[in-house]
């Protein structure tokens, strides 16, 4: 039809295309408009026939920045009526009896989105029954019907909320009649598998597209949309299984009302709109409600012109808002490229040039908004934990072993290994998001992930006085608590210790060094943990007092197994992080974590990775149970019992060629402490302890000449409670130990009380 059009014609043509057709790609409209272009040249001749330029990138630009900059209403009523739907007859049915929403959670996230969802439609239902009652009113009902425009609550009834895990695919999906209108919300998880609860229903699913024995047509009387929860940064497995479900529903000839709505958690998605309550928000107005709005009815009762404003006053009212933001794009582009002419055979390059001067400039606005790490959903979850949390990015929260202290009930494994109060220890982070899911992360992978910071930057004197501020909040309130010691009280009010691995990747925080300085010139020590995936970071690093890395696994398989990174080259990474400890001139650990049937094996391979980073000290600790989570499948049968830990401490120690050996353990934490025997093993006594103090005046001297120390001048000696083999265990004895009655009365019995 180019041969028929004016180059204007064309040019418009290829606007609408873009503004309708958003499942078209730029690059068929491009050759499409390069076609026919070349038809119009080959129809009318070349002389005398040249388009503006202007022209073209002003149906290019306007068309793709209309879509990008309408708010949800103006998308809503620019949205063209899906073909999906088409019945015999060529008119469209969007009437629609019943809605069900089916949804498969884990940990419970996707049916909290059905249940918003379901909630939604509801009132959406309400409306519609309104503009039916309006409608009999302008098509000349009687006046009763044009008076009563009210809904009852029982409206809502035709919404079913259905747990996958309770549905029978083999009997039910095929029964569903076209006037059902069915949601299906799907997250994907580890691997690109499928929530427990919808495993059957996705097999089934899976295997009926494939078999040959089930018709083609055996879901043909569904109607559906496909609602997806994932995280964009697992990138090969975002959304697999939404669109896994979505693609294998049309291979049996369920009907797709709309596209898969895809969710992302990623709050700093580009695509996103700042994380999955967000997506979920702006996909309600532009794709899930509006199939239940019937178009059809209201335009044939605008077109009868029958003087009812009320009837077509939301359609017109959408077209004025269309038509505001056209008349806005057009008189800017208007300004640019007036005079500007372009041969007809050069269209192509001008819609080319358009289309990616529009792209850059997307990305330039995206790359100038950042969006808070915590969404309200996550907030709502952690603050559940106990958590306080600081600003947009960072947390506070009261450890067990404080509380423990406070009431003089003993301390943690630092307080044995490294001579620290419990009860002046703030645990606290910079940063919320982390680049791994641990299977044994205490957190039940509440908290944001990530690879790189794309989020709003708080100040670390902002984060500092926050979780300050916090903690002796939380502290105070143990005032009173029967047993907790009054000058406890008064010392944990002034912390000394500040342990940066509460939750998260402290070092991802990218002004981590201001915050260690204040830490250091407030009087407060530093123990900073990573997770080994950010090895620039940490050659950057200013001194610390104690920087440990996690070593979870000892192999590639494992480790991605284990801590399910987010990088893809998350192995490389970990080993240049060990090779960066080398260069460390304070105090360096690693901390590995035993997993009973998961990690306790291949001690060889472990004191490789040793050789590596050559630490200081290597901390051994089971695993500890956080109680059943669907998030994880670990039980108490991972957890090893303290002689395992210790024989597994033994055996690494046996194998680093007698430069290690177990200088500590507190039995109470499950934990034992390899401490190299050249640097601490003075004199035939362990100093594995810190002399805090010490290490103020070498920072202080280090800020103000640049002279660097090293894990020897600030160590001290270490007490013999704490010493491996002590009767003790690694328990202060000017501490009260505390046993429940089930562990004291077995104490009892075996005489050790």
């Amino acid at each position: 039809s180019a041969s028929k059009m004016s180059h204007w014609d064309l040019t418009v043509h290829i606007s609408r295309a873009l503004q309708n057709s958003s499942a078209l790609s730029y690059s068929l409209l491009l050759a499409a408009s390069v076609v026919g272009a070349w038809i119009l040249f080959q129809r009318r001749g070349r002389q005398g026939h040249v388009i503006s330029a202007s022209s073209v990138k002003k149906a290019v630009l306007s068309s793709s920045s209309q879509m990008s900059l309408r708010s949800p209403t103006t998308r809503k009523a620019m949205l063209p009526t899906t073909s999906c739907t088409s019945t015999a007859n060529g008119s469209v049915d969007e009437t629609f009896n019943k809605v069900r929403v089916f949804y498969a959670s884990q940990l419970g996230r996707a049916k909290h989105f059905a249940t918003l969802l379901r909630d939604e439609l509801a009132g959406v239902l309400k409306q519609q029954k309104q503009q039916q009652q309006q409608s009999q009113c302008c098509n000349g009902g009687d006046g009763e019907a044009c008076k009563s425009t009210t809904v009852s609550s029982s409206d809502s009834a035709g919404i079913e909320l259905i747990d996958l895990a309770n549905y029978d695919p083999e009997e039910s999906p095929h029964k569903e009649s076209p006037d059902t209108l069915c949601y299906f919300l799907l997250p994907t998880y580890e691997g690109g598998s499928s929530p427990n609860t919808g495993a059957w229903f996705c097999k089934w699913l899976a295997e009926a597209a494939e078999d040959w024995r089930v018709e083609r047509g055996h879901l043909s009387g569904l109607r559906f949309i496909v609602i997806g929860l994932g995280n964009s940064l697992y990138a090969e497995n975002y959304n697999l299984i939404a669109k896994r479900v979505d693609e294998q529903l049309t291979q049996l000839s369920g009907t797709r009302l709309r596209p898969p709505v895809l969710l992302d958690e990623n709050v700093a998605s580009a695509t996103g709109h700042g994380g999955q309550e967000a997506d979920f928000q702006a996909a309600l107005q532009s794709q899930l409600l509006d199939p239940l709005v019937s178009k059809k009815k209201k335009s044939a009762c605008c077109s009868e012109a029958t003087g009812n404003s009320a009837c077509c006053q939301g359609a017109e009212a959408a077209s004025d808002v269309a038509e505001d933001h056209s008349d806005v794009d057009s008189d800017h582009l208007d300004e640019e490229d007036q005079d500007g002419l372009v041969d007809v055979e050069d269209i192509g390059g001008v819609l080319s040039s358009a289309t990616r001067s529009n792209q850059k400039q997307k990305l330039r606005q995206e790359a100038t908004t950042r969006r808070a790490m915590v969404t309200p959903l996550v907030r709502k979850s952690l603050e559940k934990q106990g958590y306080r949390l600081i600003g947009s990015h960072s947390g506070v929260k009261l450890c067990r072993w404080t509380k423990s202290m406070l009431r003089g009930r003993g301390g943690c494994y630092k307080h044995a290994f490294y001579g620290i109060a419990s009860h002046r220890c703030m645990e606290a982070t910079p940063s919320l998001a982390c680049a791994n899911k641990c299977v044994f992360c205490w957190r039940h992978h509440t908290n944001p992930v990530g690879t790189e910071w794309r989020w709003l930057e708080d100040p670390p004197d902002e984060i500092l006085s926050g979780a300050l501020d916090a903690h002796r909040r939380m502290i105070r309130e143990f005032r009173g608590v029967p047993g907790v010691m009054p000058e406890r009280i008064s010392e944990g009010m002034q912390p000394r210790h500040c342990a940066l691995s509460l939750v998260g990747e402290p070092i991802m925080y990218p002004r981590i060094n201001q915050l260690l300085h204040l830490l250091h010139t407030s009087g407060i020590s530093s123990f900073l943990v990573t997770n080994a995936q950010f090895p620039e970071a940490m050659r950057q690093l200013p001194p610390v007092t104690q920087l440990y890395v996690s070593v979870d696994a000892a192999t590639p398989d494992s480790l991605k197994r284990i801590d399910r990174p987010l990088f893809k080259d998350f192995w490389q990474r970990f080993i240049d992080c060990l090779r960066a400890m080398r260069d460390c001139g304070q105090r360096t650990v690693y901390r590995l974590t035993l997993v009973k049937a998961w990690n306790t094996e291949k001690v060889q391979q472990y004191a490789k990775l040793v050789d590596l980073g050559c630490p200081d000290f290597i901390e051994v600790k089971g695993v500890t149970f956080c109680g059943d989570s669907k998030a994880s499948q670990l039980t108490m049968g991972n957890v090893p019992w303290h002689k395992e830990v210790v024989q597994f401490s033994q055996a690494l120690a046996d194998s680093l060629a007698n430069q290690y050996d177990i200088a500590c353990e507190h039995e109470h934490s499950n934990c034992v402490l390899l401490a190299n025997k050249r640097k601490f093993l003075v004199n035939n006594r362990w100093h594995t302890w810190i002399d805090y103090d010490r290490f103020e005046q070498l920072y202080g001297r280090f800020v103000e000449t640049g002279q660097r120390f090293n894990a020897a001048d600030y160590m001290a000696e270490t007490p013999e409670w704490a010493v491996y083999g002590s009767a003790e265990q690694g328990f202060d004895p000017n501490e009260t130990r505390f046993r429940r009655r089930a562990a004291a009365a077995a104490a009892a019995a075996s005489g050790d009380y």
